[in-house]
């Protein structure tokens, strides 16, 4: 048995049914015990995420960003290329009936994306003079485990600071030859030269990058399903009806074009689901642990958003194009896919809309997944290490677009498999500390988030 067969088998385990259930799971108990926080508590979070995004900061604290600029990171790690080719997978592999398990998965992700972003607040420390924190530090001071969080703290360096950025690199590296013909070489040293000038700033300047990128790459390629969507306005209906039938009856949804059952749809939208907003696996917690709040609570209900935006907003919007494009029954997937019903929708500059858009989503990703990593290098070896991994991440960067990547995305999704291991056990651990902290705020803040 080759290398490559024994990691397919090793994913196979590690994200198979088991793994969808524990983190659905989780993400159902936490809804249940906060009292279905995420639709008590909607407006509070709207107000939470965008009501002071345009009030000056005037605090002179520089250990940590402010609200929004977390979120902006967070996002910047959740929207990326799976939101264009893994949504176009799904509905491929399970019919548009993938969709609606999506949004389930989503929502029941705000409850458990709420406790992570809690318990980063909680368990916060200082590093060399620096706030940081993240599933390492809540795992070994509230769970108690130095082992575990040691563990998750080298499954996620590798997983995002190396092997996934290497696959972000790629896919930018692939659109940009297929669009435009630019050599893929060319394009991981460019990445990497735009990619160190952020990151060598410290984590000032990746919020800064991240707020101003991230809401400006997230409205164009809304713009753009919008556009389409506008454009095809009398399949609006029939699609959101293909969403919902699909979801019980993958068969009457498309006339048996797809071959799927319930299962298959079922599973393919929880997956899909988890994997693009990330809740549970144990990745935003380190935006989120640095934001200026004065509530851990209170970041709990931003981090909510990144689901909303992430799930609810822009993998709908692929959904959506790719229905009511009609190209559902072309057999493509993934990618090209999500290319052709731009395609379609768009004329000659389809292809180059996504390629641009897949720029961005890309880009962004690598400097999210970049500052997970940074945090967890910290924890192990402290800043005096941050200049090695940052000049290995360029390095790996460049190489990821030189690179045939399927065992890549394999190597990466094992080591993805791995980091949610602990991140799950101290989010079920320290689901009571969790909902002691929505308490407090509830009985200091009222329903829109003022002080009582």
């Amino acid at each position: 048995m080759d290398f490559m067969s024994i990691i397919k088998q090793i994913n196979g385990v590690l994200w198979g049914p088991v793994m969808l259930f524990l983190l659905l799971g989780t993400g159902v108990l936490y809804t249940i015990k906060l009292r279905f926080l995420q639709v008590r508590r909607l407006k509070n979070i709207f107000k939470q995420t965008f009501g002071g995004i345009f009030k000056k900061d005037n605090s002179k604290d520089q250990e940590g960003i402010s609200s929004f600029q977390a979120l902006a990171t967070a996002v910047a790690a959740q929207v990326g290329t799976g939101n264009l080719a893994g949504v176009a997978t799904a509905i491929a592999a399970g019919g548009p009936g993938a969709v609606f398990w999506m949004w389930v998965s989503a929502f029941f992700g705000m409850g458990t994306i709420f406790s992570e972003a809690v318990l980063a607040q909680t368990y916060t420390e200082k590093i060399d003079g620096e706030v940081t924190g993240g599933p390492a530090y809540y795992i070994r001071k509230g769970l108690g485990s130095k082992f575990l969080a040691g563990f998750f703290a080298v499954t996620i360096i590798i997983a995002l600071g190396f092997v996934g950025n290497m696959v972000q690199s790629n896919s930018i590296g692939a659109a940009f030859n297929s669009a435009f013909g630019i050599p893929n070489i060319l394009s991981g040293i460019i990445i990497a030269v735009l990619v160190g000038l952020i990151i060598f700033g410290g984590i000032s300047r990746i919020a800064s990058f991240a707020e101003k990128v991230v809401p400006f790459m997230a409205l164009l390629y809304i713009l753009g399903g919008l556009i389409i969507v506008l454009k095809n306005y009398t399949m609006i209906l029939p699609a959101f009806k293909m969403i919902i039938q699909g979801a019980f009856n993958p068969a009457a949804a498309t006339g048996g074009i797809i071959g799927v059952t319930v299962k298959e749809a079922f599973r393919y939208g929880i997956a899909r689901g988890l994997f693009s907003n990330e809740a549970g696996m144990g990745s935003t917690p380190h935006a989120h642990a640095v934001a200026n709040v004065d509530h851990p609570a209170q970041q709990g209900l931003v981090a909510i958003m990144g689901v909303i935006i992430d799930t609810l907003v822009v993998c709908t919007f692929t959904a959506l194009v790719i229905l009511m494009t009609g190209v559902i029954d072309t057999g493509l997937t993934g990618i090209a896919l999500t290319q052709e019903a731009f395609a379609r929708g768009f004329g000659l500059i389809g292809n180059s809309f996504i390629a641009i858009c897949l720029l961005f989503f890309s880009f962004t990703t690598i400097v999210g997944w970049y500052f997970f990593g940074e945090a967890n290098m910290k924890y192990l070896f402290g800043k005096k290490s941050l200049n090695v991994y940052r000049i290995l991440v360029l390095l790996f960067i460049v190489l990821g677009t030189t690179m045939n990547v399927p065992i890549v995305w394999e190597l990466a999704d094992m080591f993805n498999g791995l980091m949610v291991i602990p991140n799950l056990i101290a989010l079920l651990g320290m689901i009571s500390l969790v909902v002691k902290t929505l308490n407090d705020y509830e009985s200091k803040y009222d329903k829109l988030g003022n002080i009582k």
